[in-house]
């Protein structure tokens, strides 16, 4: 099949990896960028102590650009959405890492059983923006402690025309992977994407969850499928499907 992945650089370099070792034709779209807070980042970690969440491996990569600074915290909590961003979690050197394979919601869920001791100290919360409320949200309802701070800041990128007409008017392309609103709502904005939706005809959006299929034009929704659980692994099993 022919999969257009809507990821950052980074993350969607991996994403195009996995589908080629699957057998399909991937191409990457990145529709935003990483701009990395580093100087927020260091701040935080050295006027907190106790546990650190994060709900995206572009938190880890901001951390990793603080080099040795980072080694005095490496031994600290780590609660980390998905596999992926604990993997790079523990190749940076953190060593008490807790997984959660939902997403924000299922993390604060995570959280509230480790806390169960009664641990007052706030959590370190390492995010992006923009972000999904729902991590906040649960710990907000659980009332645990937490401190937000801001380590990055998604950027958005304009492809041009070209790039999208040989993507999807060229050649169709048999699904599009959309992982969050915010890029949903951004790749449906493109100039071209609004104004040529007779070539996505025979196109399925693959969602990592509701709430990113919220973001797909009505006309659309019959060519939604949503991942039963907000991870990679079950987004990547709806191309057996598409």
């Amino acid at each position: 099949m022919r999969v257009v992945v809507t990821r950052p650089q980074h993350s969607g370099e991996r994403t195009v990896r996995r589908l080629a070792q699957m057998g399909h034709e991937s191409l990457l779209l990145p529709l935003v960028e990483p701009v990395h807070r580093v100087q927020e980042a260091r701040r935080a970690l050295l006027a907190t102590q106790g546990a650190i969440a994060v709900t995206s491996a572009e938190a880890i990569r901001a951390l990793a650009v603080l080099g040795g600074d980072i080694e005095p915290h490496l031994g600290r909590p780590l609660f980390a959405v998905g596999k992926a961003t604990a993997k790079e979690a523990a190749e940076l050197g953190f060593s008490n890492i807790a997984v959660s394979e939902g997403g924000g919601a299922e993390l604060a869920a995570l959280i509230s059983c480790h806390s169960a001791g009664g641990n007052t100290t706030p959590l370190l919360y390492l995010a992006g923006f923009p972000r999904a409320p729902g991590f906040e949200a649960g710990l907000a309802e659980r009332h645990l402690p937490f401190l937000t701070v801001e380590c990055y800041r998604m950027r958005d990128i304009g492809p041009d025309d070209v790039t999208l007409r040989r993507l999807f008017a060229d050649a169709r392309a048999d699904a599009v992977l959309l992982y969050s609103h915010e890029t949903a709502r951004r790749f449906f904005s493109l100039s071209f994407v609004s104004h040529t939706m007779e070539v996505f005809a025979e196109t399925r959006f693959l969602c990592l969850s509701e709430a990113v299929a919220g973001a797909v034009p009505e006309t659309l929704q019959s060519q939604v499928d949503i991942a039963d659980m907000p991870n990679e692994d079950r987004l990547l099993a709806l191309l057996i499907r598409a």
